[in-house]
């Protein structure tokens, strides 16, 4: 699984603009079932977002195409992690346990 924290690197005015391309890429990407959850960070800072397991190639190339990326409005700093506990709400989604 990933965590990604994406960081907003322009004016809000600029990401307000790009907010509703953005929206629909998320939406995308909950319909080929790659995010399990997302949402903002505290003071608008930016979004945080957990997503299934997958290449790391994949993942790179999916962000990319993130409209915030294509316009050079956010950064993405990507942590790889195995979930070794899991809430009884989660258990389905994490693929450790479902082996």
């Amino acid at each position: 699984m990933y965590v990604v924290l994406l960081t907003y690197t322009a004016p809000l005015q600029e990401i307000d603009y790009t907010l509703p391309d953005h929206a629909e890429w998320l939406a995308r990407q909950y319909e080929h079932n790659y995010l399990l959850t997302s949402g903002r960070r505290d003071m608008h800072l930016g979004e945080v977002m957990l997503v299934r397991q997958m290449p790391r190639l994949k993942l790179d190339a999916i962000l990319a195409s993130d409209p915030l990326a294509i316009h050079h409005l956010a950064h993405y700093e990507v942590v790889e992690f195995s979930a070794t506990r899991t809430a009884p709400e989660m258990r389905s989604l994490n693929e450790a346990l479902a082996r």
